[in-house]
């Protein structure tokens, strides 16, 4: 009979098959921008290198069980050239493991042994949830924001998520210079050039694969999920903006039919 009720090896019980839907994306490596840049500030904190590799790390497998729940949110079919996770694992385990994810970064920041640390992380991730939950709401509403509207979600998303890292080295390190504007902007300008390397650039992505076979089937993925990018926002600004906003509307009715 097989043993249902505790762990192996201190592991707890099937806790690689919960995690299927994160090691699955989480093995295929993109160009590590989001570990690279946060960890340029550990110039200023002196931190140990692997303190500030670690944190960075935490991070960023935050960020991985993210992705899950993004990738439903915009029905990605792809993701690191490889199926994205819930059309592997189904929506209900891979948002379960987004949840498992989340929480076992949490556990290990607190090994980290600062009592601050919780309360940074519920800062930054908080704004993170918001500017995702902002970009859905004007997605599913058809809501065209203001380029102003735009630049701040993206500091809220992305920015924020920089923003932890850089925080949370900060809480080990005697620099307490602060770095928010600069981290925040640095998110913005990360957000906008892959806006514009979606439609122009792939290769440039942070999120590229280098499975030849599967390019093609991530080529504009902003304008394919219907999101409001900074290209579609400038262009609806402009005396075509009326003609450009009704394409992308029957072209996310057209999807929308597709996927139904």
């Amino acid at each position: 009979m097989a043993n249902t009720s505790g762990a192996v090896n201190n592991e707890p019980y099937m806790e690689k098959e919960l995690l299927l839907p994160y090691t699955h994306i989480s093995r295929i490596k993109n160009k590590q921008l989001r570990v690279k840049l946060p960890l340029a500030f550990n110039e200023f904190y002196k931190l140990p290198d692997e303190l500030a590799n670690k944190i960075v790390d935490l991070v960023d497998m935050l960020h991985n069980g993210t992705l899950l729940i993004d990738d439903i949110q915009d029905n990605t079919l792809i993701r690191r050239g490889v199926p994205a996770a819930h059309s592997v694992y189904g929506i209900p385990l891979t948002l379960n493991t987004a949840l498992h994810v989340i929480v076992l970064m949490v556990t290990r920041l607190l090994e980290l042994g600062n009592p601050m640390a919780i309360k940074v992380f519920c800062e930054e991730f908080l704004e993170v949830i918001r500017g995702q939950g902002i970009e859905v709401y004007w997605r599913d509403n058809f809501i065209c924001p203001t380029e102003e509207q735009y630049d701040k979600m993206n500091k809220q998303k992305t920015g924020h998520m920089y923003l932890l890292s850089v925080r949370l080295m900060q809480l080990f390190s005697n620099n307490k210079t602060d770095y928010s504007d600069l981290v925040l902007n640095m998110g913005l300008y990360y957000q906008l050039r892959d806006d514009y390397c979606n439609l122009v650039h792939q290769e440039a992505l942070e999120e590229w694969t280098t499975r030849d076979e599967k390019k093609a089937e991530i080529f504009c993925e902003d304008l394919s999920e219907g999101k409001f990018s900074l290209p579609i926002i400038h262009a609806a600004g402009t005396s075509d903006g009326e003609a450009v906003l009704r394409i992308l509307f029957y072209l996310d009715q057209f999807l929308l039919h597709e996927q139904t």
